[in-house]
């Protein structure tokens, strides 16, 4: 059946029902939309080890430490200036370390905590933009996963 995500109750009940697997590689999509914010040249590692469907646990568990080492070191460098693009950075080494949390130890798995750490990178970069930032990456990832869903 042709899966169409048009809204975040659809989108959090069909990434409920994927595996944890599944769930990581939809996050490392997640995180890939958003890396042009990032601001931390870790991100990308840990974002190709997430994206891997069979990384084993020392790779996820190195991954998981360069992304909490990169989201400290990005949340330091944003300070007391409110610098957006270190915010938005912040928020994409946030959702890259979603992406590769173990299975069970965050709210609504990996992919969801990954969408929702994107979503607020862009409402970062919209402080300084005229566009809705934040909607169109819900619509993108709306788009993602239905694509992901719809290729099985």
């Amino acid at each position: 059946t042709m899966s169409d995500i048009t809204d975040d109750t659809g989108f959090k009940k069909a990434l409920q029902g994927l595996d944890y697997t599944d769930q990581r590689q939809l996050a490392a999509r997640f995180v890939e939309n958003v890396m042009s914010l990032a601001t931390d040249d870790r991100i990308a590692h840990v974002v190709a080890v997430a994206g891997t469907p069979d990384a084993g646990d020392a790779a996820l568990t190195e991954a998981l430490h360069s992304a909490r080492a990169a989201t400290l070191a990005c949340h330091t460098r944003c300070g007391s200036e409110g610098d957006w693009k270190e915010q938005a950075g912040y928020f994409v080494a946030r959702a890259a370390t979603a992406a590769v949390t173990p299975e069970g130890r965050q709210a609504g798995g990996p992919a969801w905590q990954a969408a929702m750490s994107a979503r607020m990178a862009q409402t970062a970069r919209s402080i300084d933009s005229d566009e809705d930032c934040a909607g169109q990456e819900r619509l993108s990832q709306y788009r993602m996963l239905s694509d992901f869903l719809n290729s099985r």
